[in-house]
């Protein structure tokens, strides 16, 4: 099963045998508040316009729990994930289809999280909102309460085993080259990354446009930072969203991968955890 679907698709499968529960995170990181501005307000966003039928699901209350020294997006509460999944409509044997405003980041930590907790049916709208061409609806829907009880599984990292993997397999960090390499961090209180992390930037995985390069290409270029076939692939970022992110553009090239949740802003909190600078992994 792919796991990104186009707006063409989609609109197909809603009014197909099976139509999928919508789901819209729309979620940005933003310097808002250290610039004195307000902060984005998904759920604003989503009451102006969404997909018919689609309901909100807020990133940082449902999709994370509080910021700590597990980092700035730790998992969350398995028991409030579940319930705010049935919420929106969510059962294990209904297709999901998850959107945010076009970054991808925010559904994909929508897709992975369900991905993570025993849902099989899951995909992210390549492009997002602005690549659907249908009207948008401002009312609220109420659907049937699912289903969906999260089981974790597989695929699931943690500070120690991403530090081994960085020397058994291939660590990928997602963050922006200059983080990567530590010439700046404007939000977590070190720069620098895991020693033995590949550079990665996930917005190297999308074209212009925001949408997905092919299968083919993103192959290609996991390829080119040393991922094979057989090779174990865990990824972090800054605090697990992008992340997500790099590992739907993986699945998508056919390469399974693990997520480092409490990525950079977890590793980084810990004085005595290694640090390594400029371009070269170690």
């Amino acid at each position: 099963m792919n796991a990104i679907i186009s707006a063409s698709d989609l609109a197909k499968d809603l009014v197909g045998a099976r139509p999928p529960v919508l789901l819209d995170v729309r979620w940005q990181l933003t310097a808002a508040k250290a610039a004195g501005e307000p902060p984005f307000d998904g759920r604003a966003a989503y009451e102006a316009g969404h997909l018919p039928g689609a309901v909100y699901v807020d990133l940082e209350r449902e999709l994370a729990s509080a910021p700590g020294k597990a980092g700035r997006h730790p998992l969350p509460d398995l028991a409030h994930f579940g319930t705010a999944m049935r919420r929106a409509g969510v059962s294990s044997g209904t297709p999901v289809v998850v959107y945010d405003g076009g970054q991808g980041w925010a559904a994909a930590r929508a897709w992975w999280l369900l991905r993570w907790t025993g849902h099989p049916d899951v995909r992210v709208l390549d492009g997002g909102l602005p690549s659907w061409e249908g009207s948008l609806d401002t009312s609220v829907p109420a659907p049937e309460e699912g289903d969906f009880v999260p089981e974790p599984g597989a695929g699931l990292l943690d500070a120690d085993a991403a530090a081994a993997l960085a020397r058994s397999g291939v660590l990928l960090d997602a963050r922006a080259g200059e983080r990567y390499r530590g010439e700046v961090e404007p939000i977590d209180p070190v720069a620098g990354h895991i020693p033995g992390a590949v550079s990665a930037p996930t917005t190297e995985n999308v074209g212009a446009d925001g949408r997905f390069l092919p299968a083919g290409e993103l192959r290609a270029r996991f390829e080119g930072l040393g991922v094979t076939e057989g090779s174990r692939v865990g990824v972090y970022c800054g605090s697990g969203v992008s992340a997500a992110h790099e590992v739907l553009a993986l699945a998508a090239a056919g390469l399974p991968a693990e997520l480092y949740v409490g990525s950079w802003s977890e590793w980084s909190s810990d004085p005595d955890r290694p640090v390594a600078v400029g371009p070269d992994p170690q």
